[in-house]
């Protein structure tokens, strides 16, 4: 299950940007406006979830018909070729996909004996089918610029859709229950927000969301352009780096402390897209490389590590709701922000060719998103002092400096 929903993403999201700029000659704003599709998805996918999905369906089941309705769509999406089209119907594919997400987590959750135990090892299958997406998508089939990706993804989408019916019966979390926004969005969180530590965190994660698009977006582009062998292919690296740092995770916060290990993955944010500015195809490759195998410590170190810190600031009586708070502002707002933001910038450093081929300054386009980073960086690092937690015994995960 884990596999082939992670795998149905890695699939189509990382090379749309290089077919809808390269081959359907669409804008940087409508790149970008493509990208903003997921987010005001999770944005939505809450109230649908929690009027629909927790209430009156068997999880399993709305997971199957979500999949399949959402296949439907998306190969529906690889055939059109005006932008206003493309676009509304690919948020209607993100409506069906984004709710998925949690319906996963909730079926692991409940079929297994011991969550925190067993989950990671469930999780890491979804890494492992983004991995082998962008290994078929890039080295197998070449299919960067194309539509192909797409129907791949599709057909994943139809298997997982009739797979889901043999999963086991997870019944509906919240049945007979009443409707509430604030558990929807998070809003019984807002009260950590009276500390002005989590305000910092808060707003540093929404913050860093915005540089951070410029990477799911464009990257591949950017890779197609420069003419990098098997772009799809070698941004796997990053996964496969993420593997790595998720399991060194646990003993940098012991060692370490939150704070360090968020400002690392800050810094490692500015790295890589100082690297990608001054890398090239020649003498500049291992830059590329290096920029690339920066996105386990982009992620593990920042959105992974402020999920551990958010969880342990929350409590349990308010843990859902705070997660659901931080996923609202960051992958919600924050990467909305972020891909109009990045399509603006890319856009603006786009020329045209009298063939119809654009190409870009990428070298003064990396600048924005690391300038971003940096200043996000030095901010954080001032105002940022969490507390010890509280009765934190020694070889606990430390939250202190």
């Amino acid at each position: 299950m884990m596999f082939l929903q992670y795998f149905i993403w890695g699939a189509w999201f990382v090379t749309m940007g290089t077919y809808l700029g390269s081959t359907r000659h669409f804008s940087g704003p409508q790149v970008g406006a493509a990208y903003m599709t997921t987010a005001i998805a999770a944005i939505v996918s809450p109230f649908f979830m929690g009027v629909f999905a927790d209430r009156f369906f068997a999880t399993e089941k709305l997971l199957a018909v979500l999949h399949l309705v959402g296949g439907t769509i998306l190969w529906y999406v690889s055939t059109v070729t005006t932008f206003g089209t493309f676009f509304a119907a690919l948020i209607l594919y993100a409506l069906c996909y984004m709710p998925t997400l949690s319906l996963t987590n909730s079926i692991s959750f409940h079929n297994v004996e011991d969550p925190a135990r067993d989950f990671p090892f469930i999780r890491v299958l979804g890494t492992i089918g983004w991995i082998v997406a962008g290994i078929l998508i890039g080295k197998v089939l070449h299919a960067d610029a194309q539509a192909l990706p797409m129907r791949v993804a599709a057909i994943a989408s139809f298997m997982l859709g009739l797979y889901a019916f043999a999963l086991p019966h997870t019944p509906p979390r919240a049945a007979g229950m009443p409707f509430s926004v604030h558990n929807a969005l998070g809003l019984d969180a807002l009260q950590l927000l009276t500390d002005r530590t989590f305000v910092v965190f808060v707003l540093g994660s929404f913050l860093l969301c915005i540089p951070l698009q410029f990477y799911y977006a464009f990257t591949n582009l950017f890779l197609n352009e420069i003419r990098a062998p098997e772009p799809a292919f070698i941004q796997t690296f990053g996964q496969m780096s993420e593997i790595f740092f998720m399991l060194l995770l646990p003993f940098a916060l012991r060692r370490y402390g939150i704070k360090t290990i968020m400002l690392v993955g800050m810094l490692a944010w500015t790295l890589r897209y100082l690297a990608f500015g001054n890398g090239n195809i020649g003498a500049g490759m291992w830059l590329l490389y290096a920029g690339i195998l920066l996105h386990g410590v982009c992620y593990d170190f920042f959105f992974v590590a402020g999920q551990i810190y958010t969880d342990q600031r929350a409590g349990e009586k308010i843990r859902a709701a705070a997660q659901g708070l931080i996923n609202v502002v960051t992958n919600g707002v924050g990467y909305a922000i972020g891909a109009w933001v990045s399509g603006r910038v890319v856009g603006g450093f786009a020329t045209a060719a009298p063939d119809g081929a654009v190409t870009h300054d990428w070298h003064r386009i990396w600048m924005y998103p690391a300038t971003m980073a940096f200043v996000i960086l030095a901010l954080f690092a001032v105002l940022f002092r969490p507390r010890p937690a509280s009765g934190e015994a020694q070889g606990a995960v430390a939250l202190g400096d």
